[in-house]
């Protein structure tokens, strides 16, 4: 089987993925940009935006690696040209992971003041952390539906769809917050940082509804599950067990790196929430090319074509770069008009141009980390990303985190822990690629 592995196919599948993976930090980079402009307590209302889309970014990567599971389920069986065998997997996935957010949506929602407690949350910034998540956490099934729908999508070989779903997303997101935030005089009452969680949530209900319609009518696939489970669901869930290991030390660097800037201070919490959004932002669009090497690696793999996939490897790591070195340089020449985008305190201002050029100078590091995370999602090598978040978390971001923290580096800290943690994740993942597919190649 031949496998088309030129830029303009790769640009078929990413520019599309890249768009649809923009939806969910286009969410929150929204909420935070109105809410930090509104003329209520700004900077507080800022900042508890930003504790919450940390803890709503743990439980969506949490439960949606459900995505990267069905499509390399999917991918390697499109590629073996035996999708008839998984065609009622999908829908048992979705059904597991909504029934499971139901779950975590009644165990958090009485606990949200103690769970924001924890990120160090105090006084009014508190308040409206557990305001704005008991609206916004209403959402999350819908996130999580789309989510394992667009994973279906992607083994498939599409990212068209998703790209129109995020769009829809986004939009309606956008024109949702003015009018719910701001208000309509004589028509609308300002909803302030409520409404901004009421504009997400419902953002995500049409997303969702989309994501159903476009299933049901370009694909094949059910979307009511039926029984028995597929022999496959065992893979699926060990996959997903792996990657929800994975995801919790994720999130135990987003954790640390939250809570300490909290503890320094409303000034820094709210300069941290910006730029923590602007990397999620980076990460996302890198997002479209590691889903490009996603699709394709899980169908290379199934068709055992194992000499172009190693091609694919050497093109994705020569595009990553270019993008990330292309995102640092767009970042560097609007530096400043960036920041006052989401506020217009001197003081958080001032915080948050003193680290914004860490987050442009780690681009190409991310870019190469997120490239061969996509690619080892697709050959289903959940256990190896598992063990490499691991190791980067726990002997590279923690102690490098605590070290400079000590020094009294603040956000310099979080954001210099943060650039080590991502190379400790990228050079083990390549030499590892190589390593074993050098190796496959020459024996066929």
């Amino acid at each position: 089987m031949s496998i088309n592995i030129s830029l303009k196919h790769i640009n078929k599948l990413a520019i599309p993925a890249l768009i649809s993976g923009v939806s969910e930090p286009i969410l929150s980079l929204t909420d935070a940009a109105i809410v930090g402009n509104i003329n209520l307590n700004a900077t507080e209302s800022l900042a508890a935006v930003g504790i919450v889309t940390t803890f709503m970014s743990m439980l969506i990567w949490v439960l949606g690696q459900t995505r990267s599971a069905i499509s390399s389920i999917v991918s390697q069986y499109v590629g073996a040209n035996k999708l008839e065998q998984i065609k009622n997997l999908p829908s048992q996935a979705i059904f597991i992971v909504t029934s499971l957010s139901i779950l975590i949506i009644f165990s958090t929602y009485p606990l949200a003041k103690q769970i924001f407690k924890l990120y160090n949350a105090t006084n009014l910034i508190l308040d409206y952390s557990v305001i704005y998540y008991k609206i916004r956490v209403l959402g999350f099934p819908f996130t999580l539906f789309t989510i394992a729908v667009f994973g279906a999508f992607r083994g498939l070989q599409n990212t068209y769809y998703p790209m129109i779903i995020a769009i829809i997303g986004a939009t309606s997101n956008i024109i949702l917050d003015i009018i719910l935030v701001y208000g309509i005089n004589g028509y609308i009452e300002p909803m302030h940082i409520e409404g901004a969680a009421y504009a997400s949530v419902i953002a995500q209900m049409l997303m969702a509804a989309f994501s159903a319609y476009f299933l049901l009518k370009k694909t094949s696939i059910p979307l009511k599950p039926s029984f028995p489970f597929n022999p496959e669901i065992k893979r699926f869930i060990l996959m997903i067990l792996n990657l929800f290991i994975r995801t919790i030390a994720l999130n135990v660097t987003l954790y640390y790196a939250s809570a300490f800037a909290t503890s320094y201070g409303a000034k820094y919490i709210a300069a941290y929430t910006i730029a923590i959004n602007l990397w999620f932002l980076g990460a996302f669009i890198v997002d479209g090319y590691a889903s490009a090497g996603n699709i394709l690696s899980g169908k290379l793999f199934g068709a055992k074509a194992y000499s172009t996939l190693i091609a694919l490897s050497n093109k994705l790591i020569k595009y990553s770069v270019i993008i990330g070195v292309v995102l640092g340089l767009l970042g560097a020449l609007f530096y400043y008009p960036i920041g006052r985008i989401f506020t217009k305190e001197p003081e958080v201002l001032k915080v948050f141009y003193n680290v914004f050029w860490l987050v442009l100078v780690m681009q190409p590091l991310c870019t190469l980390a997120f490239i061969f995370d996509g690619i080892f999602k697709g050959l289903g090598k959940m256990k190896y990303l598992r063990n490499v978040l691991l190791f980067s978390t726990f002997l590279v971001f923690l102690p490098i985190l605590f070290w400079l923290d000590s020094l009294d580096y603040k956000l310099h800290a979080i954001f210099i822990a943060i650039t080590f943690w991502i190379i400790a994740r990228g050079i083990p993942l390549i030499i590892k690629f190589r390593k074993i597919f050098m190796s496959l190649a020459q024996k066929t």
